[in-house]
């Protein structure tokens, strides 16, 4: 495998629902250590993108690799590279914090020190001794991203790791994955706000009606389109506006 292949590649994939194409052939090229956003409007197609991208489900058409490697294939080795934040991630309501730390650690051979080193990076050494199932919900998805990172992951795919939690959780989040950024991590997030793209991301992909309709740098996207913002900018391609 060369040092130059893409952290993820997207093959002219598709996803159908019956007759709905909620993915109507993708093709997306993620480099290593790149920071990527997909942005666009509830039914667009990003979280199921994003699922076959993990491995959940399987593309209908197309291929999707990880790091040179095929899930069609290559599915151990991927799940080795790949870290995942899901929408809305359910962990043990009962087990204390760090017991489901202690449990994800374990998954990948890593012991009391990653342990301790992810209640650090995320915060929560202090909530410890606290059930999953009594934090708030900025605690809950910062810890469902620690688990996510339990081994040290290559590539991390997130699905709108802030949506639902309120400010002071939002910029610790963004603090967190801004540090995994600069340790050389390759990041793909699913997003609703322009500011979290902006801030997180090398690179912004559009997506409408399971199609990409542009990506780029944010600047590039705005001169394209003649647009002053992102949100202006989605509305002049698609015709509506991405909700929050």
């Amino acid at each position: 495998m060369s040092d130059a292949s893409p952290s993820i590649q997207v093959l002219s994939v598709v996803k159908r629902y019956g007759s709905l194409a909620a993915v109507a052939g993708v093709d997306l090229s993620i480099a290593r250590g790149e920071s990527v956003a997909l942005l666009g409007p509830n039914g667009a197609g990003k979280t199921t993108l994003v699922e076959m991208i993990e491995g959940l489900i399987h593309a209908d058409e197309g291929e999707i690799r990880i790091d040179g490697l095929s899930w069609k294939t290559q599915a151990g080795a991927i799940r080795g590279k790949l870290g995942t934040c899901l929408q809305d991630a359910k962990l043990p309501e009962r087990l204390h914090v760090e017991e489901i730390l202690e449990l994800f650690c374990s998954f990948h051979g890593r012991g009391r020190d990653r342990v301790e080193e992810l209640l650090a990076m995320v915060e929560l050494s202090d909530a410890r001794k606290q059930m999953a199932g009594k934090i708030s919900g900025g605690q809950r998805q910062r810890l469902a991203l620690a688990t996510a990172i339990a081994g040290e992951p290559d590539i991390l795919v997130l699905d709108e790791p802030t949506t639902g939690v309120d400010p002071a959780a939002r910029r610790q989040i963004w603090t967190i994955l801004e540090g995994l950024r600069s340790r050389g991590a390759t990041l793909l997030l699913t997003t609703h706000f322009m500011d979290e793209a902006e801030r997180l991301c090398d690179r912004v992909v559009l997506m409408e009606a399971g199609r990409i309709l542009d990506q780029g740098t944010v600047p590039e996207l705005l001169a394209r389109g003649q647009a002053s913002s992102l949100d202006d900018l989605f509305l002049r391609l698609a015709g509506r506006r991405i909700v929050e």
